[in-house]
């Protein structure tokens, strides 16, 4: 029974090591990384929000507004990105239709940022109205609409727009004057607080109304 010789063969070896390969391996060269780093020079990053900024401004003159507000003219776009690399500012185009493009002197991460606050604030200072619905049947009773209205009265009184839907059923839906009267007389009681917002309107087996708070109301 024959032995396998564990000598490797002439020119093997670790690969990465010189041929004949008795020595270290040797270590892979790093690749090159496919971006720049985040340490680059400010001045020539791109945004990415559709603004042109600093060197991709291609433009051979800007009308320029410094970084206190102040108008400064109609210079070449060249001095206008000097002064701007100077004060370690951005220059960014923020009309591009003007003739020739307005541009300002300022410090776009600070201007993301403020951006990025003022729509927080809105956000948060945004009033949400939502759509509450009330079912009826053309046959509701007189207490339990009158309820129902009440219900809606307060809705609106928060800030709420209602949907009524009354539901007809069968060959009811050939009979549809009692939806609409009902309607009516919804909005009768409800004028004090409410408009109409989308009138009565039959869709299928069922009619549907709208009404919004009314704006002239008093706040409890």
């Amino acid at each position: 029974m024959g032995f396998r010789s564990s000598t490797p063969p002439a020119g093997g070896g670790n690969p990465g090591s010189p041929a004949g390969g008795g020595g270290p391996r040797t270590p892979f060269a790093p690749r090159p990384r496919p971006f720049p780093s985040r340490g680059g020079d400010r001045f020539n990053r791109e945004d990415k929000d559709g603004v042109r900024l600093n060197e991709r401004i291609r433009v051979p003159e800007v009308r320029l507004i410094d970084e206190k507000g102040e108008q400064v003219g109609i210079v070449p776009t060249s001095q206008a990105l000097a002064m701007a690399r100077d004060r370690g500012l951005d220059l960014m185009e923020v009309a591009a239709g003007a003739k020739p493009p307005v541009c300002k002197i300022l410090d776009y991460g600070k201007y993301k940022y403020e951006e990025k606050k003022k729509e927080h604030t809105a956000r948060k200072n945004q009033v949400v109205v939502k759509v509450k619905e009330i079912q009826l049947r053309p046959n509701t009773d007189e207490h339990d609409l009158d309820y129902k209205v009440k219900n809606a009265i307060g809705f609106c009184e928060e800030g709420d727009k209602v949907k009524f839907i009354i539901q007809f059923r069968g060959r009811e839906v050939a009979h549809t004057a009692p939806g609409y009267e009902m309607c009516r007389d919804i909005i009768e009681r409800m004028k004090e607080v409410a408009i109409v917002e989308t009138p009565a309107k039959l869709d299928g087996k069922k009619m549907m109304m709208i009404v919004a708070p009314n704006p002239q109301a008093k706040k409890k």
